[in-house]
């Protein structure tokens, strides 16, 4: 297994075509510092230019926590104008995960809060387990979810559910957030799910994968006339690719295919 470090906070380790972006500050139950957003935000340009990466699952190493959203001990000391600089620092960091190119999975383990949890909704699939809670508590602090949750919740699970959920800023636990859609399975063990999970993801073509999940993400919210439009143009990005050629071809001849991955 190959691993790389991004600053102190985060790793990033390869095995096959699976990458695992692991957020690594225990100390601080993975509060996102300014230095952390940045290790966030370069880990995902270096793993949106790999071409080997076919899905990347975001971990965490501690016990007790995903992340817990934004490092408010940070924030308390910062002046109104260091406030200002510093946001667009936190905000590459999950828009880092959201343009992530790739299929991306998040292993849920423990406390999911504020951005956080915002790192969960920008993947494409959330795997939690028992012990996890989630939640946007950001207007029980003053201030409202500005890493993409306002906009993504409702996006995931609906205007209105959007709305009491924000609102009341409540935590959610595990079985619920499953119900309420805010997590996509419960599992025993939220990580080695999501990488088993990756792992049947990978095996597909990485043409496919990245054209497949540019169209679901365009096409979102569009009228449906304007979304077969968007699906159309992903099809002819693949349609006469590499890969569309193996594969075709390996299905004739009866074999696993060997992506070219173009």
């Amino acid at each position: 297994m190959a691993e790389q470090r991004f600053g102190e906070f985060v790793v990033v380790r390869r095995e096959g075509h699976v990458a695992e972006l692991v957020l690594d500050r225990p100390k601080a139950m993975n509060a996102v510092s300014s230095e952390m957003a940045r290790s966030i935000a370069a880990a995902c340009d270096a793993l949106g230019a790999d071409p080997d990466a076919r899905v990347t699952v975001v971990t965490s190493t501690h016990e007790r926590a995903f992340c817990v959203g934004a490092d408010l001990k940070e924030r308390n000391s910062f002046s109104d104008a260091e406030l200002v600089r510093q946001r667009p620092t936190a905000r590459a960091a999950y828009t880092g995960v959201l343009d992530l190119p790739m299929p991306t999975v998040a292993a849920v383990h423990g406390f999911a809060l504020g951005g956080g949890f915002e790192l969960a909704l920008a993947c494409d699939v959330i795997v939690a387990d028992a012990t996890a809670v989630v939640g946007l508590p950001e207007v029980s602090v003053g201030v409202i979810p500005g890493g993409g949750g306002t906009q993504l919740l409702p996006r995931r699970v609906g205007a209105a559910r959007a709305a009491e959920l924000v609102f009341t800023a409540r935590r959610v636990e595990a079985a619920e957030a499953r119900e309420l859609g805010l997590v996509d399975i419960l599992a025993e063990d939220a990580r080695t799910e999501a990488l088993a999970l990756a792992g049947r993801i990978a095996v597909n073509s990485p043409v496919g994968l990245r054209a497949a999940k540019r169209a679901m993400r365009l096409g979102h919210g569009l009228d449906l006339r304007a979304g077969l439009e968007v699906e159309d143009a992903a099809w002819r990005s693949v349609a006469f690719s590499g890969d569309r050629a193996e594969g075709v071809a390996a299905f004739n001849e009866k074999r696993k295919p060997e992506w070219p991955g173009e």
